[in-house]
């Protein structure tokens, strides 16, 4: 359950949200691009254990 959940919100921040890693410098990023940044991260982790549990059973 939790790899669908995951991956349909992995699908959202690629479609929704913006690009934020392509700058140069990611220590100079507003608080609101960190938040962001901080966001997709955790959905992606999160999505990526996922799938090794699913594979691991």
């Amino acid at each position: 359950m939790d790899r669908i959940i995951f991956g349909v919100l992995s699908q959202l921040n690629k479609l929704l949200l913006p690009r934020i890693s392509k700058k140069q410098d990611l220590t100079r990023l507003k608080k609101w691009e960190q938040a962001i940044v901080g966001w997709r991260m955790w959905v992606t982790y999160r999505h990526l254990d996922a799938q090794q549990e699913k594979r691991a059973s």
